[in-house]
């Protein structure tokens, strides 16, 4: 199953290591700070896959209460080993989005999922995590998280795009895109403009993760029955993107979702 194979990728000590040194936010996590600076200090902050502590040392200190979550067990250990010191009073739990049990009905108020991590999952747990999400968080609360973008993959997989009038660079762009091709044998440039969403194989942690991509248009509708005020920012810039236009062209990989909870 997806789930199993991605969570030992994020278990081995490579990987482990590789998020144990990020250390920035990325732009529309730093837009998120400058929206929500005068609420966040009245809130109580869950960070769902929390990794290597990244996003932990922005957010920890802003907020009232402050709680991270990872499915991987290695990542949480090292993570404490890192970060216990520094802040002695973190909360660092073991934890999966599609099973938030050990969290209270309406008990949230901010819930931030960065770096995609809702993408390491299959479609319907991530419909799942999507409920679990709705369910901890409260009524007007927030839910800010990072997905990728299947418009931007898209052109990956249409080998033209990979042309230049530099030689030695269309020699690399289509190494990289035998690679890319060779990982998906069954996923083609007309089958992925024929879907709303795509499971594949891309160049994070040397093809080893299955990673969810999926259209804009498409993650609102799976977001309206939970949540509301559904804005979208480009993760480079951390402007919004405002016209469907906008997020169709965007040729960012990950596109990031603010919305509230209904």
């Amino acid at each position: 199953m997806i789930k199993d194979k991605n969570l030992k990728t994020y278990s081995t000590s490579d990987v482990v290591n590789y998020y144990q040194y990020l250390q920035q936010l990325q732009p529309a996590e730093e837009t998120i700070i400058k929206l929500l600076k005068n609420e966040l200090p009245t809130m109580r902050m869950l960070d769902l896959g929390v990794g290597g502590g990244r996003t932990t040392k922005h957010f920890f200190p802003l907020v009232k209460e402050y709680i991270g979550v990872d499915y991987s067990v290695d990542m949480i250990e090292a993570s404490k080993e890192r970060l216990s010191q520094s802040y002695p009073s973190l909360k660092l739990r073991v934890g999966d989005a599609r099973n938030l049990s050990q969290f209270e009905d309406n008990s949230c108020d901010f819930i931030l999922f960065s770096f995609n991590g809702l993408d390491y999952i299959s479609h319907e747990d991530r419909l799942k995590a999507l409920q679990e999400i709705s369910r901890v968080g409260k009524s007007g609360g927030y839910f800010f998280f990072s997905s990728h973008h299947l418009h931007a993959i898209e052109k990956v997989f249409n080998w033209q795009h990979h042309l230049s009038l530099n030689p030695f660079k269309t020699y690399v762009n289509l190494i990289m895109f035998a690679f890319l091709r060779g990982f998906n044998a069954s996923i083609s440039y007309e089958t992925i403009q024929q879907n709303n969403y795509a499971i594949l194989r891309d160049e994070s942690h040397n093809f080893r993760l299955r990673t969810y991509y999926i259209r804009p248009s498409e993650q609102i509708k799976q977001l309206q029955p939970l949540f509301k005020d559904i804005k979208v920012y480009s993760w480079k810039t951390g402007l919004e993107l405002t016209t469907d236009n906008d997020m169709m062209s965007c040729s960012d990989m990950w596109l990031y979702y603010l919305c509230r909870i209904k």
